[in-house]
């Protein structure tokens, strides 16, 4: 409370002195004072309020053919999703000794031993190409849903060549 009559105060002789700089002014020179503080308050509010609001429309202005654009691309997409989502993922064919044989004919891989026990197939390898296994097995994850169940690699004398036991196991009817 004592703060806001120590502020009245302070505030009524900044008015008074005001004032009285006012009324001791001549009227030429009021005119121009009060020309000056319009224009003032003018630049301002224009520099304050109005120019940034007139820059940001005009930036929204020049970004909306793009984000037109985006949209439709997003709305050309969730159409896309639900069309697939519709439809689902055919079912790849059953892991055979015969369909693992001639894919990794076609990597050039030759496995040593290849042993099927029902859903699973033990595959023995000698003296492979690391990455060349590597990348098999990620074809066989992704177009047959073939999953490692376990693997053991050693290491070879030459560089990027190993022996490798892997046990591959199918999962037909889930998605990954």
């Amino acid at each position: 409370m004592k703060a806001a009559a120590q502020f009245g105060a302070q505030f009524g002789a900044l008015r008074e002195r005001a004032l009285a700089y006012w009324l001791a002014r001549t009227d030429q020179e009021r005119k121009f004072l009060t020309i000056g503080g319009i224009v003032v308050l003018v630049s301002l509010v224009y520099a304050l309020l109005l120019a940034p609001a007139l820059e940001g429309r005009e930036q929204l202005r020049r970004s909306l053919p793009e984000l037109r654009q985006q949209a439709a691309q997003l709305q050309t997409l969730a159409a896309e999703a639900q069309t697939l989502a519709a439809n689902p993922a055919p079912t790849p064919a059953p892991m055979t000794r015969e369909g693992l044989t001639a894919s990794m004919a076609q990597r050039g891989l030759t496995p040593g031993s290849l042993t099927m026990t029902g859903e699973y197939a033990k595959v023995q390898f000698n003296g492979v190409s690391f990455a060349n296994l590597v990348s098999w097995l990620d074809m066989q994850r992704r177009e047959n849903r073939i999953q490692v169940q376990d693997a053991a690699f050693t290491a070879q004398a030459a560089v990027g060549q190993v022996d490798a036991t892997l046990t591959l196991h199918q999962t037909i009817g889930q998605a990954q």
